[in-house]
């Protein structure tokens, strides 16, 4: 049975411009469901978009994975005065409904974990031809008329003992081919509900908004984190490894400046089993030359979306989270910061991930943060 996700994205945003592309936590807010997605029991996953940006940056980003296309929509279907049925069926005419399982996917839900796609997906059976996302909420409900929609104002009930409502929240819709094709619709005639968490319930319209939900994403992801020995070091390079200056010619990148201390910080972890990862959005020679030097076999250059290869790494492992460690000093490094088992920061990082960091170093960056790093995991591992 194949089960396709669909991710329909447009340029266009009029109430926050390039909403779609905007960096959430540090990573590009359609990143976050399409992150999930691979984790998925998807066996492929469409971003149906009419912006080539977004196809250059899939093609790109994502080829350690196989189930990401990107595929360029009509200009019909990217209108804001048409429906995401519209786009929906436009998409599958162009692969002649090859699928067995639709999945709808709504970048504007960065709430939706892998966990939410699975359960819609195990939903579909005999029983049902079709699931969404909802969220219970305990809200009293009025019609504009001024009479109660949900309960009696004489007997109103304590939050305790009301049921509550049921709301769509926007995130995950799955259905079946057969349902799709008669109903023309996300939604056929038998329909099974999946609860996600009630922040899921935020939708992202305004730059409040914007605010409101990276503030609850930063606060889930710490959540999730539990304290284990550190097996594994992340490090980012411009402003780790360097103090964030290059200095170029007009060949190009000429030269970047690294301190010898950290390097032997380094080659000391590894003598005690901590495993050393480099992970950088640059695309550099320069570096990839140090980090030969250095002997670190695990180098990952032009990487946009860390937290996604990240992920990628744990489940390729069969790894812990929680048992690594990780140094960053800008906003691409957030959301690993904000995951890991324990995040460090350069003390002249910038102030949005020094605010999340678990461990602010004393050290700059180009001048001994990696070296104090260094330090501070191999005592914590020797108290753990």
């Amino acid at each position: 049975m194949k089960k396709i996700g669909f991710i329909p994205l447009r340029k266009g945003s009029k109430g926050i411009v390039n909403k779609n592309k905007r960096k959430m936590l540090g990573r590009p807010l359609f990143t976050w469901v399409l992150g999930e997605a691979i984790f998925s029991n998807l066996d492929e996953i469409y971003v149906y978009t009419d912006d080539q940006l977004i196809v250059d940056f899939i093609k790109k980003e994502y080829h350690w994975t196989n189930k990401v296309k990107a595929l360029l929509r009509s200009e019909e279907s990217a209108n804001d005065t048409v429906s995401t049925e519209y786009a929906m069926l436009e998409f599958c005419g162009s692969i002649n409904f090859n699928f067995d399982v639709f999945c709808l996917l709504q970048a504007t839900s960065p709430f939706t974990k892998r966990q939410n796609i699975n359960t819609c997906l195990d939903k579909l059976n005999d029983d049902y031809d079709s699931a969404l996302t909802v969220v219970k909420t305990h809200r009293f409900l009025w019609n504009e008329d001024g009479s109660p929609i949900n309960y009696n104002p004489q007997e109103r009930p304590r939050r305790q003992d009301f049921d509550g409502l049921l709301v769509e929240n926007g995130a995950v819709y799955a259905t079946t081919k057969t349902s799709l094709q008669q109903t023309k619709n996300r939604l056929g005639n038998k329909v099974a509900i999946v609860q996600m968490d009630e922040e899921s319930l935020h939708e992202i319209d305004s730059e409040k908004d914007w605010l409101v939900v990276e503030s609850l994403l930063v606060e889930r992801q710490k959540r999730e984190r539990t304290l284990d020995k550190i097996t594994h070091f992340v490090l980012d390079v411009d402003g780790v490894f360097t103090d964030g200056t290059i200095t170029y010619s007009k060949e190009g990148e000429l030269t970047k400046n690294f301190d010898m201390r950290d390097g032997m910080g380094l080659e000391i972890l590894r003598q005690y089993n901590v495993e050393v990862l480099v992970m950088t959005s640059e695309q550099s020679e320069l570096v990839a030359k140090r980090m030969q030097k250095l002997k670190i076999k695990n180098v990952y250059l032009g990487v946009k979306d860390k937290y996604s290869l990240l992920q990628h790494i744990l489940e390729e492992q069969n790894l812990s989270i929680n048992s690594f460690a990780y140094i960053g000093d800008d906003v691409n490094d957030l959301t690993n910061i904000c995951s890991v088992g324990w995040s460090l920061a350069p003390n002249n990082a910038t102030n949005i991930v020094k605010q999340h960091a678990d461990v602010v170093l004393s050290e700059n960056s180009g001048a001994g943060a990696i070296r104090e790093a260094c330090d501070f995991i191999m005592n914590y591992n020797k108290r753990f």
